[in-house]
Parts: C-alpha cells; structure tokens; sequence
C-alpha cells in the first residue's frame, strides 16, 4: 500500500485533475501536479507544481523522485513519457494500457479480437483507402482520427459517398491515420465508471445516461433510465472489460444502447470522466476517491447511489453565469444544486468551464430543474 504520508503525481492538470488532487488531499496525500500549461487549475491545488514541458529531462527525474505512484488526467499523455516514468515508479494505468486506448484502431482491434460487441468499423492509414472503406462498410459513416480529438473534434459524419470523397480532397497523410465506423443506430448513449485494483478487485457505479450536443457531453443522468437487468448486463460488460485489459486505475466505458437493447462499446476512457462528475454529490464515495484508492493499493469500496442526479456541463461563455450576481442568486434558489467552476483562465467557444449538478429524490423533477438551469445558463 501507498500511505498518505507520500505524494501522488499527476500528469496533466484540467479539471479531471483538479478533483483529484482534491480527493487525495482529503485523504493525506501531497500530491504533484505537471502541466505545461501555467493557467492548468490544477496547479493552484497541488502541493508541488511543475510547469515545464514534458520532454524536460530534470522535471521527469524530479517528478519520478518524489512521487510513489503517477497517474494521468488525460489520455493523449505521451506514451514514451509514462513508460519512462514507469520503469522507476508505479504508473497506474500503465503504459500498455495508454498505448492501446491513446489509438482508436488498437482499441477497436483490442475489443473485437477479445469478443467485445463493437460497430464495424475499417482502419483508413492513407486517405486514399477512405472512398473504398466506405463503399465497403456503407452509410452512414463517422471517420475519426485514430489518435488525439476529443469533443467532436478531428470527426466527420459522412452520409454518402459525395461527402467521402470531399473529405478525401481535405485529408492530408496522418502518421497514424483515421478509423471509419458504421454510425449506430442508438436510442440511448450510456457510460459506467470501472475501478479495477492492484489485486484485481473491480468495482462499477451506478450506469450514466448521456446527451451529446455537437460531439460534446452536455448532461449527464444517474442512474439511467434503464431496467435493472440491463444495469446489470453493462456492470458485467464492464468488469470483463477492464480485467481483460489488465487495466488498474479508473475507467469509464461509453456504450451505445441499440433498439432491440443490444450493446456496443464506442470507446474506453483510462481516467475519470465527465458523465462521472455526479458521483462527487450523489454517491457515497466519488470516482475521485475511488481513483485514488486504486492508485495507492487499497482496499476498493463498492460505490452506493445517495441520490438520483442530473449533470450539466457549463460551456464557454455560459460560465459568466456562475460569476453574474444575479443568475448566480437564481441559480442557488434551486434545491439540490451544486456548482463547480473550474476557474480556467481563457473562455473559449464550447470548453468545458465548469459543471453543475442537481441532486433530489424525483428523476422526472430533476430533469424540470435542469431545463431551469440550461435557461438560466442562456442568459450569461
């Protein structure tokens, strides 16, 4: 075990990181932060910061000294850095890990080859395989990037072959290439929070319900409005998974629930996540707590639902609305509700600023006061 009387260190410091350098520190741990960026939240948090890039040789020896076990908030972490950092210290999820979920196509390969339920899908390593990929999968389509893109960025939909081959004109060689993928035909977009141990121990949370505006997770309910035997199916999917991974650490698996109640795994997060900002006020022990407890060997605790809760992210300019006086007062007026600003420094377009949770006995009164909040929120 990793006793609260050493540092953790964090590779990466948004708000992922944020909470938990918070839920270390409730628990006795320092904890290290490094980011390159200055303006990164999480360095007002941490006991030590580091503010150089990650290809500075003092800064990886500093940073593997004083910390027992590393994480990461983020999964486009350079793989050479957590395998370096590895050689000396513990990292948690690993580098084999990162390196097989940085990339769509191996992470697609990984599910598939292990029996997993995924959309079909091509791998497009030149943009001059993408019209025949297409052809052979057919429509509708959603090429990605194979690495980085995140919130609908580096994505296409393509609904016929006009679009392919448009998009071929504007694609230029990518060392790495895209993945194309048959869009699923969903009703419903789900993610579970997996917490797998040292020892192989597995947790899940209570399944998310999930709406996506423009590529970017907008609100997020727990618990899905699921039956309990699908519930229960996913919880299942989600240990296999992430035991067949050998993954320790936290999760998320964001899922597509199809009409006839199959699923599909879309992708695998190997860090916490945003549909999972609900847990820090509706369960009895959060995806941050429960991270750290992963990371520092101990004894994992199967989390209990406090409270239905409905999350929303704030975006861009709707930040002002949590610094307005009066929407603020407005806001507050609300039972249950639970606002987290993530004080980033520079406001642009849809970047997650900050989120805001509702917590109540009532499913159906929850989902009236998130409408109250997305109005609210307009107003900024």
């Amino acid at each position: 075990m990793i006793l609260s009387d050493q540092q953790i260190g964090i590779l990466g410091g948004g708000q992922l990181g944020t909470f938990l350098t918070i839920a270390a520190k409730q628990m006795g741990y320092r904890v290290s932060v490094w980011d390159p960026d200055i303006g990164a939240p999480a360095h007002a948090w941490a006991d030590h910061s580091i503010q150089t890039h990650f290809d500075h040789p003092e800064s990886l020896k500093q940073f593997i000294q004083e910390n027992a076990v590393i994480t990461y908030e983020w999964e486009n972490i350079p793989v050479s850095l957590v395998a370096s950092i590895e050689a000396e210290k513990p990292v948690r999820p690993g580098s084999t890990v990162l390196n097989r979920l940085q990339n769509r196509i191996q992470e697609k390969g990984f599910l598939s080859e292990g029996g997993f339920p995924v959309t079909p899908y091509l791998p497009v390593l030149d943009p001059d395989q993408l019209v025949a990929a297409a052809e052979s999968l057919g429509f509708p389509l959603i090429c990605k990037t194979a690495t980085a893109g995140y919130d609908g960025i580096g994505q296409w939909r393509l609904l016929n072959i006009e679009a392919v081959t448009d998009l071929r004109r504007k694609l230029k060689p990518r060392k790495r290439g895209w993945i194309l993928e048959k869009v699923a035909n969903f009703s419903k977009e789900l993610s579970v929070i997996v917490a797998r141990g040292v020892d192989g121990e597995v947790v899940t949370y209570p399944v998310s319900e999930n709406i996506h505006e423009n590529g970017i997770l907008r609100l997020s309910k727990i618990p899905a409005e699921i039956s309990a035997d699908l519930s229960e199916r996913i919880a299942t999917l989600g240990k296999a998974v992430i035991t067949a991974l050998e993954g320790v650490g936290l999760f998320c698996i964001e899922l597509f629930l199809l009409e006839n109640d199959a699923l599909l795994i879309n992708e695998i997060a190997p860090r916490p996540h945003n549909s999972g900002h609900a847990t820090m006020d509706s369960c009895d022990i959060s995806q941050y707590a429960q991270q750290v407890r992963a990371l520092c060997n101990l004894p994992l605790m199967p989390p209990r639902l406090l409270s239905p809760a409905v999350m929303l992210n704030v975006l861009g300019d709707e930040i002002k609305a949590l610094r307005n006086e009066s929407i603020l007062k407005a806001l507050l007026s609300l039972p249950g509700i639970h606002l987290y600003d993530y004080r980033k420094q520079d406001i642009k377009g849809r970047r997650k600023m900050g989120h805001i949770t509702l917590t109540g006995s009532d499913p159906i009164q929850l989902s009236a006061q998130a409408l109250q909040v997305q109005d609210l929120l307009k107003k900024s």
